[in-house]
């Protein structure tokens, strides 16, 4: 297996967040599946993680490399025919440089690229797998098609989610939602998560349900 993993910056309030990257590629590789990720080659508003302040920019795909230990390639080159699974780890990230969710609300864009990765897995019926609030991104885009997804518990994201079109699974920390009809495997991690247990058991569980419909 061969999956795409789409990263957005390092750190949780501006980029991917670690913990849910980290325990996503460790379900991969339990099982020795290969990942390669990529990220966007644009600049983002940095956000200090001690203080919460903006405090200028810097580019995304170099703070992503941080994540890939260097081994990281440009969005522009993904091309789903080459991967099995696109999957999105969690973090503002999703929210601030994938999308503008967390400016915009409702009203939000998802970034061209980001989306084209989506649609092209979404219509070669390959599966995406997303962590945290990244599935708001999969409700902005494949909302339309009636996709069912979680965030967690009843929460104002899950009210946009369904507002675009997504249907929305309660579900705790450690729990998976599987739209099978649709190819879209979710997971809150920590939206509801307190413990980097509960985040690794998270990922595992939906990785182990993906591997099981494959």
């Amino acid at each position: 297996m061969k999956i795409a993993l789409i990263l957005s910056g390092c750190g949780n309030r501006d980029g991917s967040e670690l913990q849910e990257t980290l325990s996503l590629m460790l379900a991969f590789d339990r099982r020795n599946w290969q990942y390669q990720c990529f990220a966007p080659q644009d600049t983002f508003r940095v956000v200090s993680h001690v203080d919460g302040k903006e405090e200028g920019q810097r580019n995304i795909f170099v703070e992503s490399a941080r994540i890939a230990r260097g081994n990281i390639l440009p969005l522009e080159q993904f091309r789903i025919s080459d991967y099995d699974v696109l999957a999105l780890p969690g973090g503002m990230g999703a929210a601030r440089n994938l999308s503008t969710f967390a400016f915009d609300g409702q009203g939000m864009v998802v970034r061209s690229d980001v989306e084209q990765a989506i649609l092209d897995t979404y219509h070669a019926h390959k599966p995406i797998v997303a962590m945290c609030i990244a599935p708001m991104v999969l409700a902005k885009v494949l909302g339309p098609y009636g996709v069912t997804l979680t965030l967690g518990q009843p929460c104002a994201a899950a009210d946009v989610a369904v507002k675009l079109g997504a249907k929305h699974q309660i579900c705790g920390p450690t729990d998976y939602c599987a739209d099978r009809e649709h190819h879209v495997y979710t997971t809150p991690a920590y939206m509801v998560g307190t413990r980097i247990s509960q985040i690794f058991l998270g990922a595992e569980n939906m990785v182990a349900a993906l591997e099981a419909d494959l």
